[in-house]
């Protein structure tokens, strides 16, 4: 299904072309007034640039979207690789870790929240990017993280 956007847009040129025939008709048939003529110009400008930058709009995002992505995957597989890590190691500290030194637990359970923070502002600039591909890593980290807690 087409979107809202370009749907318009195909309206708005669609609109523009007709008046443009329209006013080609109606100066063949008759002279024109001169307020005829410059209202429907202006109207076919006006219909012309709105389905031209509503187009261009829609063009111009998804250029940038598939100039952006490729370059982007790599960058996006160490950050998925250093969540799952830090992931994995604040799991560790909350279930494996020896007690007896409290003040480095803390201070590494400080660090690991810190990075997962880190991580997850990372994940939101990156849910601009590549939704989808943040989409199925938030997943199968749910997964992972009921995994390990039913263990």
């Amino acid at each position: 299904m087409k979107s809202a956007e370009t749907i318009a847009a195909t309206l708005l040129i669609f609109i523009s072309v007709m008046l443009m025939l329209l006013f080609a008709y109606t100066a063949t048939e008759r002279d024109l007034t001169e307020v005829e003529a410059i209202v429907l110009q202006f109207l076919t400008l006006l219909a012309g640039i709105g389905g031209s930058f509503i187009f261009g709009r829609k063009s111009s995002k998804e250029s940038i979207r598939e100039t952006i992505e490729p370059h982007a995957r790599s960058a996006f597989r160490r950050l998925i690789s250093l969540y799952r890590s830090i992931s994995h190691v604040a799991a560790i500290i909350e279930s494996e870790a020896p007690r007896d030194d409290a003040s480095k637990l803390d201070i590494i359970r400080a660090i690991v929240v810190e990075q997962i923070a880190t991580a997850d502002d990372a994940l939101a600039d990156w849910q601009d990017v590549v939704p989808e591909a943040v989409e199925e890593m938030r997943r199968e980290m749910r997964i992972a993280e009921q995994g390990e807690a039913g263990q």
